[in-house]
């Protein structure tokens, strides 16, 4: 997937790869001398803000939603979970696609409240009746002999 014409994010986008930039770098974690000398973690930047696949409301939506993770108008996504370059670029393709693919999707609809069920209410204070006498069992009450 790492030579296709572009990313994929969902059925109506798709992120050239002219619009993708990437950069790698010394991973860190365990793999011994491999990960002192080999340039494995992967690190894939987009620039929300010049993108001409997107339309004005996509970029809205991906600016606002994404706020905290933009440096000015850029995404970056890093992956170094595996030891080769090649695993770890897939996973940052991935992780972008996830990204932007759940910045971009609607917002879920709002909850409408209601009233707890009779039957609820019941179970809740029949668990709280047994709850108090099991408690009060253990209270140390004199005896009382008759």
């Amino acid at each position: 997937m790492v030579g296709s014409a572009g990313l994929r994010v969902n059925g109506s986008l798709t992120i050239p790869d002219a619009e993708l930039s990437w950069r790698f770098s010394r991973s860190s974690g365990p793999g011994g001398q491999g990960v002192n000398t080999t340039d494995s973690r992967a690190e894939l930047s987009w620039d929300v803000g010049a993108s001409a696949v997107l339309t004005a409301g996509q970029r809205e939506r991906i600016l606002e939603r994404l706020a905290v993770r933009l440096v000015s108008t850029t995404l970056t996504v890093a992956a170094q979970e595996h030891r080769e370059q090649l695993r770890n670029r897939a996973a940052a393709r991935d992780r972008m696609a996830a990204t932007v693919a759940g910045a971009l999707a609607p917002p879920p609809r709002t909850r409408r409240a209601t009233k707890p069920t009779r039957g609820s209410k019941e179970r809740r204070l029949t668990a709280k009746k047994q709850r108090s006498a099991t408690k009060s069992l253990r209270s140390k009450k004199p005896r009382r002999d008759d």
